[in-house]
């Protein structure tokens, strides 16, 4: 059964907001940037995140996307996805 989604964990305080901004800034930086850490004991690869969340993946290929719709892309698949633990 996997864990809890980014936003469960964000909802229940276990990451803050910070965290979150985080990842979806390692990942605009370097889109190859792997597994970032984050929060107290958890860990996700945004890329992952990002080719797994259909929407997301689509905006990230096309020229058109502006800055501030590809950060919303990449946090609402980051906030999707399923966090491991350390």
């Amino acid at each position: 059964m996997p864990g809890p989604m980014t936003l469960d964990l964000l909802a229940t305080l276990r990451i803050v907001d910070d965290d979150v901004t985080a990842v979806v800034d390692a990942y605009l930086a370097d889109p190859s940037c792997g597994t970032v850490r984050f929060g107290e004991g958890y860990r996700i690869d945004p890329a992952s995140a990002v080719a797994e969340h259909p929407f997301a993946a689509t905006l990230m290929r096309r020229f058109w996307t502006g800055d501030e719709l590809r950060r919303a892309a990449v946090r609402a698949a980051v906030m999707l996805a399923v966090p491991e633990r350390d």
